[in-house]
C-alpha cells in the first residue's frame, strides 16, 4: 500500500507541473494567435488558472487556422490548379455587363478570387418544402452526376426520400457523391451510410479533424448545404436534411428558411466550392463538368463566395462588413443566431447613424440557448442608434439572408456569428439583380410583418439573474 501511495505521489508530482506547464504554453499561442482581444483574455485567464480543465479544451476548440486545406482559387496543388485555370477561362464570356458596377462588387469578387457572372437564372425557395421539391426534381434530371453537401443528414423521412432517390440515379447510372459533417451528423445512423454505399452512392465524411495537426480538434465543421446538378444548376441556402427542417418535429413547430436555386454560370463557383471540400475529404479530383452555360431566360450577375477557416482573411466577416459599409439606404438582414463580434456592432451603428434603414431578424424561440442570451449582450449596444432588431414569432427562424439596397442580396449559410465568420467553412451566393433582390425585399417585408420589434426594455428590464446569464453567455462568444 505504501508502495502504491509512493507511486502516486511521484506521479503526481510530475503530472501536475506538466499540466502547468503545458497550460502557459496554450496560453501563450492564446495571446499571440486568438484572433480576437475577447477570445485571447478568455482563453488566457482560463488556461493560467484552471489549466487541467482549459487544456483539454483548447486542444479542442483554441486553434485559429484549419491546417491542410488547399484553396483550389489561390493555391491548390496541381491537380487543382489546371482545373481552376480551366474554370476561369471557361467563366470569361460571362463577366460582361458590370463593367460600371465599382468596389462594392469589386471587393466581393477579390474575397471570393472570382468574378461575378451574367445570365444566371436564379429561383427563391422559401422554406422546406418548396426547396427539397425543387431538389428532388432537379435530381431525378440528373444524368451526369449529382453532388450533395450538408452539415446535418437525419435518417428520418425526409433523410429516407433523399437515399431512396440517390440510390434511383445510380442505378441510372448517375454518379452521386455525397459530402457530409461528421460533427453535424454525428446523430446519423451507420447503416443508413453504409446502404448508400453498398448502392453505389460514394458516401464521405468531411474528415475536419484529419491529419496531425487537426487531430483533436472539434471546432472546425463543414457548414454547407450545397446540391449540384452535372454542373448546370445548385442549391444552396439554410436547409439541412432533417424533417425538422420541413416543420414535422412537434417540439420545434414551424421552421422558416431559405434556399436558393441557380442555374448558369456561377453554378462553377457553387461546385468548385464542392470540389476543394471533396479534394480534402478523399484526396481525389472527381472529373466533372467544367464548361459553364447560360441559364434558360437567366439576367441576374451572381457570385458563389466560399469561406472558411482556411482562408487568408476572415472571409465571411469581412463579406458582412463589406455590405454594411457599402449601404446607402438599407441594410436587412435575417440570421437564426447574433453574437459578432465588436466590428460587425459598429458597423451596423455606422450604418444606422448616416440613415441606413438597418433591420435584424432574430427568432423569438431559441435552440441553442448559449447563443440566444449571448445575442441579448449585443443587442444591447445597437438600442439608440436607430438599428431595429425583431424577433419572428410563427416558429424558428433559420434563413442566412442580407439584402443590401436595391440591388445586393447574399443567401447561403453563414450566420451573423463568431463561428460563421472564423471557425466554419460557409458558402453565400451574391446576387446583384434588381428583379431578384424585389423578390427577396418582398420576403422578409413578409417576415417582419409576422415579428415582434423590440426596444431597449426587452433587455433593461430583466432580472439580475437573467443579466448575469446573459454577461456569462458572452464570455463564451468565441466559441459558439
Amino acid at each position: 500500500m505504501l508502495a502504491i501511495w509512493s507511486a502516486l505521489e511521484i506521479s503526481l508530482a510530475i503530472t501536475i507541473p506538466l499540466i502547468q506547464i503545458v497550460g502557459l504554453y496554450c496560453a501563450w499561442r492564446a495571446l499571440h494567435y486568438t484572433r480576437t482581444a475577447q477570445g485571447a483574455t478568455a482563453w488566457v485567464i482560463a488556461l493560467v488558472l484552471q489549466p487541467f480543465i482549459a487544456v483539454p479544451l483548447y486542444a479542442l476548440f483554441g486553434r485559429r487556422k484549419f491546417v491542410g486545406y488547399h484553396q483550389a482559387r489561390r493555391e491548390g496543388d496541381g491537380r487543382l490548379r489546371g482545373m481552376t485555370k480551366q474554370l476561369t477561362e471557361g467563366v470569361e464570356d460571362f463577366e460582361s455587363g458590370l463593367e460600371t458596377a465599382g468596389p462594392r462588387l469589386q471587393t466581393l469578387e477579390a474575397l471570393a478570387a472570382l468574378n461575378f457572372t451574367g445570365q444566371n437564372h436564379l429561383t427563391l425557395l422559401v422554406d422546406g418544402p418548396a426547396a427539397f421539391q425543387s431538389m428532388f426534381e432537379g435530381i431525378r434530371q440528373a444524368e451526369d452526376y449529382v453532388l450533395v453537401q450538408f452539415f446535418i443528414v437525419r435518417s428520418d423521412r425526409i433523410g429516407d426520400e433523399l437515399a431512396d432517390l440517390l440510390v434511383e440515379r445510380v442505378e441510372a447510372g448517375v454518379r452521386v457523391l455525397f459530402l457530409y459533417d461528421e460533427i453535424g451528423s454525428y446523430a446519423l445512423n451507420q447503416s443508413y451510410i453504409d446502404d448508400l454505399r453498398e448502392a453505389g452512392v460514394e458516401m464521405r465524411p468531411f474528415h475536419s479533424n484529419r491529419g496531425a495537426r487537426n487531430r483533436f480538434q472539434i471546432n472546425f465543421r463543414n457548414h454547407r448545404k450545397v446540391v449540384v446538378i452535372d454542373g448546370k444548376a445548385a442549391w444552396l441556402g439554410g436547409l439541412n436534411v432533417g424533417d425538422e427542417y420541413l416543420g414535422r418535429d412537434p417540439k420545434v413547430g414551424p421552421w422558416r428558411d431559405t434556399h436558393v436555386r441557380v442555374a448558369g454560370p456561377a453554378v462553377m463557383g457553387v461546385q468548385l466550392g464542392f470540389l476543394e471540400d471533396w479534394h480534402w475529404a478523399t484526396k481525389q479530383v472527381p472529373r466533372l463538368n467544367w464548361k459553364p452555360k447560360a441559364g434558360p431566360g437567366g439576367d441576374a450577375h451572381a457570385l458563389a463566395i466560399p469561406s472558411g477557416p482556411a482562408d487568408r482573411f476572415d472571409t465571411a466577416e469581412l463579406m458582412f462588413l463589406h455590405m454594411i459599409g457599402s449601404a446607402t439606404e438599407r441594410v436587412w438582414i435575417a440570421s437564426p443566431y447574433f453574437v459578432p463580434d465588436n466590428t460587425i456592432v459598429q458597423a451596423l451603428k455606422l450604418a444606422a447613424l448616416r440613415g441606413v434603414d438597418v433591420r435584424i431578424l432574430l427568432p423569438s424561440k431559441p435552440d441553442h440557448v448559449l447563443v440566444y442570451l449571448s445575442s441579448f449582450s449585443y443587442l444591447a449596444d445597437l438600442f439608440g442608434s436607430g438599428v431595429r432588431v425583431y424577433r419572428y414569432l410563427p416558429g424558428f427562424l433559420h434563413q442566412k439572408v442580407i439584402l443590401v439596397d436595391g440591388d445586393l442580396a447574399g443567401v447561403g449559410t453563414a450566420n451573423l456569428d463568431n463561428r460563421s465568420f472564423r471557425l466554419n467553412f460557409e458558402l453565400t451566393l451574391a446576387v446583384a439583380n434588381q428583379d431578384f433582390n424585389r423578390q427577396v425585399a418582398g420576403m422578409l417585408e413578409r417576415d417582419f410583418e409576422r415579428a415582434m420589434e423590440l426596444d431597449e426594455s426587452h433587455h433593461s428590464q430583466r432580472g439580475v439573474l437573467f443579466k448575469s446569464a446573459v454577461k456569462i453567455a458572452r464570455l463564451a462568444a468565441p466559441i459558439q
